[in-house]
């Protein structure tokens, strides 16, 4: 190193004033080359900072139970959430300002190269009324309805005005929402309008009462949901692997429920007479 280290007129040699400074510092680079070495090794403990987004679709208390299953088993690492559009969490990953995202994708869809996707769940939505409403379920009698969906740019809305002009039909929209699914399904309720809610959703909130499903035919949609990332994630994989198990889970557990349909509420003959197809 072009400097003494050892004072030589003791025997055995000692490090002298110098030595010991440079052997603090050895043993400093040691631990960091270590420290290192456990955040890329996808076998150490999990730890350090975690940067999950989420979809605004997919951002409701739900998530919470595998969030905190993820933390209360790997309690070195910390969480940072962020709640935005799919297209801003796909810009914030490459830019690497987030590490995973938890996204709705179309049926078949990855998310842009060269981003990685794992599709772990699908979600199905269903068209529903208040369950005092007189819609009929065909695109005729939904294209005349008023209609409370998110802003332009959801997934969801495009996929529905999707399969309503190839019916040969639009939605009239009377109210954008903007991801406030709660206040969607209020406004439903109290016969603003139809509206596009999740299964699960619907079956969790207990909605068998208040809303009617109605069910177009050809009518089926569907989306992925998926976990998308840069790379690999060192330490932190087996954290994101429980995440994805918990959300999956959660789905499966969704799309177990029975939809509250017309069929299965039971209409009396004579409600169903005074609603005549037109």
């Amino acid at each position: 190193m072009g400097a003494e280290l050892l004072d030589r007129s003791v025997k055995p040699p000692r490090l002298n004033s110098l030595g010991s400074r440079v052997l603090e510092q050895a043993r400093d680079l040691l631990q960091r080359t270590e420290a290192m070495k456990s955040v890329a090794s996808r076998d150490a403990e999990p730890h350090g900072l975690l940067r999950i987004g989420l979809a605004h679709a997919l951002a409701e208390g739900t998530l919470i139970k595998p969030i905190r299953a993820l933390t209360e088993k790997y309690p070195k690492v910390r969480l940072r959430l962020l709640s935005a559009l799919t297209g801003e969490l796909f810009n914030r990953l490459l830019a690497g300002e987030l590490d995973v995202a938890v996204v709705f994708l179309p049926e078949g869809k990855t998310a842009p190269s060269p981003l990685l996707t794992n599709i772990i769940a699908s979600d199905r939505m269903e068209i529903v009324q208040s369950a005092a409403g007189n819609i009929d379920d065909d695109w005729e009698s939904l294209s005349r309805a008023p209609w409370v969906l998110n802003p332009s740019g959801c997934l969801l809305r495009a996929s529905l005005i999707d399969q309503m002009e190839r019916a040969g039909f639009t939605p009239m929209v009377a109210a954008e929402i903007h991801y406030n699914i709660h206040l969607q399904l209020a406004l439903i309720q109290s016969g603003y309008g139809v509206g596009l809610l999740p299964a699960r959703f619907i079956a969790r909130k207990n909605c068998r009462d208040t809303v009617e499903v109605l069910r177009p035919p050809s009518f089926d949609l569907r989306l992925s949901v998926a976990i998308t990332r840069i790379g690999q994630l060192g330490a932190l994989e087996r954290a994101v692997e429980l995440l994805e198990d918990g959300i999956r889970h959660l789905f499966e557990a969704a799309n177990t429920r029975k939809p509250v349909t017309r069929s299965g509420r039971g209409l009396p003959a004579n409600r169903r007479k005074a609603r005549p197809r037109k």
